[in-house]
């Protein structure tokens, strides 16, 4: 099966393609002074900057084709949804001990990627799968 890249998915697609690469960037540009700001570990705020340009890459070549196989639709919405999963889940089970900023920042982007999953998830919904060649 196959998912049509329709305009609606196409800017979900990009949307969070942009989002996420001014967090990783971010995050590799300036990750001593993040750590220190947020009180959050300076490694994992590097490592999760540098997987997130991989994940941008991806967007963006799926972004640009006119369809997608379904299982890689879904794998957006899947992932994105296990990112805010994963970002709740250190703060919860305290994995991380962030000071209130680092917190808050957790939690925005989390939500920032829960709102991009929400738009991609509607825009395969919102259109039929067509059967594969």
């Amino acid at each position: 099966m196959t998912v049509t890249v329709t305009p609606f998915l196409r800017n979900a697609l990009l949307l969070d393609a942009v989002g996420s690469a001014a967090v990783g960037l971010l995050l590799v540009a300036m990750p001593t002074y993040l750590a220190g700001l947020f009180l959050l570990p300076r490694t994992l705020l590097l490592v999760v900057g540098v997987g997130i340009f991989g994940w941008v890459a991806l967007l963006v070549v799926a972004a640009r084709r006119p369809s997608l196989p379904a299982a890689m639709a879904w794998a957006f919405v899947v992932g994105n949804a296990g990112y805010v999963a994963a970002s709740f889940g250190i703060l919860l089970l305290g994995l991380v001990q962030p000071n209130t900023l680092g917190a808050l920042f957790v939690v925005a982007q989390a939500l920032a990627v829960a709102l991009f999953t929400l738009l991609q998830w509607l825009a395969i919904r919102a259109q039929p799968a067509m059967a594969s060649s």
